[in-house]
Order: structure tokens, then C-alpha cells, then sequence
């Protein structure tokens, strides 16, 4: 894991969309929701940047999870943050009563917070892999992290790599112990890439030694909303 004075925390949440909401209306709907934040201005100081991904058609449906729909990847000012955001006044008037017209559950349900590390630092691009990476009960936490971190690049085309190490306190459902990003320049160039494989398959050997992949979620996306 990164030293302590160059931890950078983040809020993931991994997200289903209302049901009645059209999967072609969802990245409009998030984004509108998004919006709500600059109303808040504890949000705006707490959060510095937003990510917003939509899970991407660009792949074959066999090569990773249908379960979600996006994936939000908010960069915090300090782990303090984390869990003031959840009380402050002015996102629970604002953002709290509009999360159920987007999302299947209230944001902080599926909301997990981990430490940020920048494997491979290179611009990020429009389209990013994503695992959701459940480690094994018989591998130890640190030859976890130090295998994750030995195949920093599983793809050529991978243009920036980081991993974010959850934090044990998580949300029912949502147990995984870290949270993969590889970035490709464009939903065209990532399919590319993968094309004809499984990516699953195609990960490193370590990774199937060390990550129960059957309750891990690989998830293809693209960037729907971004801010600054």
C-alpha cells in the first residue's frame, strides 16, 4: 500500500440503476444528479475531482459482469471526508432524496472507501476496466497487495493502472478488498485490445492464485461525466 504521507482516499461506489429507469436514459440521469452537488458546499470542498463510468458495450457481454450499470470513482480531500459526507446537512436535504430516482439503493450502500495507488501514471483516458477484486481467505493481505502490484500492466493497452485498497468496513454485498482501474485512450482502443479474449482468462496467474475471481466483478466502461 502507499506510504501514509502520499495516501490519496477515494469513495467508490459500484451502481445498479433504478429499474424503471432505461439504461439509455441512466448516464443522463447521473449526470443531473451529479449536478445537485454544486448546491452543496461542504460536497464541492470534500470532493475534488468525479469520474463518472457507464458500463461499456464495447465487449462481448461474456467477457465481464451485466449485474451493474456504472461506477463512480470520487477523489477526497482526506479520509476524514469519507464519512462526513454522510451527515452534512446539506447533502442529506439535496442529494439524499433524489439518489433513489437514479440509483436501485441509497448511495451509501453500496459506497466503499479505499486508498489510492498509482501503479502506472499516465493521463487518464475514456475508457476504463474496473475489478472489483475479492481476495482469498487462504492468502495473506500482504502477498495480496504485492501480487496485485507485480502486474501492474496486464494489456498492452493499458495507459494508466491504479488499485485502490478497500477499507474493511463495507457495505452487505459489496466485500471486496480492492478495486482495479486500467485505462485505455477509448472505448475503441480498449475493445481492441481485448478482442477475442476473455479477460478474465487473460489476467496474470497471480491474480487466480490470489483473488477469488468467481466473487470479483470485472466490469468494462466508459467515461459518461467528468469533473474538474
Amino acid at each position: 500500500m502507499p506510504p501514509a504521507q502520499d495516501t490519496r482516499w477515494k469513495m467508490i461506489y459500484l451502481a445498479r440503476r433504478n429499474p424503471q429507469l432505461a439504461s439509455e436514459d441512466f448516464a443522463q440521469a447521473w449526470r443531473e444528479h451529479s449536478a445537485l452537488g454544486r448546491q452543496c458546499r461542504n460536497v464541492q470542498d470534500r470532493v475534488r475531482s468525479v469520474t463518472q463510468c457507464v458500463r461499456s458495450l464495447a465487449l462481448e457481454p461474456a467477457t465481464a459482469s451485466l449485474d451493474y450499470d456504472g461506477v463512480n470513482l470520487l477523489a477526497l480531500r482526506d479520509r476524514d471526508c469519507a464519512d462526513a459526507i454522510w451527515t452534512d446537512p446539506e447533502t442529506l436535504a439535496i442529494m439524499r432524496p433524489d439518489e433513489l430516482r437514479v440509483f436501485d439503493r441509497h448511495v451509501r450502500d453500496c459506497a466503499l472507501v479505499a486508498q489510492e495507488q498509482v501503479l502506472v501514471d499516465s493521463p487518464a483516458g475514456a475508457a476504463v476496466l474496473l475489478a472489483f477484486l475479492k481476495r482469498r481467505q487462504t492468502v495473506a493481505a500482504a502477498d495480496f497487495a504485492r501480487a496485485l502490484c507485480l502486474h501492474s500492466r496486464p494489456w498492452a493497452g493499458v495507459q494508466k493502472s491504479v488499485i485502490n485498497w478497500v477499507e474493511p468496513q463495507r457495505p452487505p454485498g459489496y466485500d471486496y478488498d480492492a478495486v482495479a482501474e486500467w485505462w485505455f485512450r477509448d472505448e475503441a482502443h480498449m475493445a481492441q485490445t481485448l478482442a477475442g479474449t476473455r479477460p478474465r482468462a487473460t489476467l496474470p496467474v497471480l491474480y487466480e492464485t490470489v483473488c477469488n475471481l468467481r466473487a470479483s466483478v470485472l466490469m468494462p466502461t466508459r467515461v459518461s461525466h467528468r469533473r474538474p
